[in-house]
């Protein structure tokens, strides 16, 4: 998730960094990310149930990923 986060944004963040409250990363960045999670992954997330707050910080990201896998 780090790199991913790293890739979107450009820049390294902690891990409960605020990434979309803050306005690092919009609804569309949200997308290019879970494209980008599940190419380095090799899975596919289920999209039903995930909203854009579950992206807000990469410890948020980590575990929507667990929840999401396929």
């Amino acid at each position: 998730a780090r790199a991913s986060v790293r890739e979107i944004t450009g820049t390294t963040v902690s891990d409960t960094h605020a990434l979309l409250s803050s306005g690092l990363i919009d609804s569309l960045s949200i997308l290019t990310l879970i494209a980008n999670i599940e190419e380095r992954l090799g899975i596919r997330l289920k999209r039903a149930g995930l909203q854009p707050e579950d992206f807000d910080n990469i410890d948020l990201i980590v575990e929507t990923v667990l929840r999401a896998q396929a």
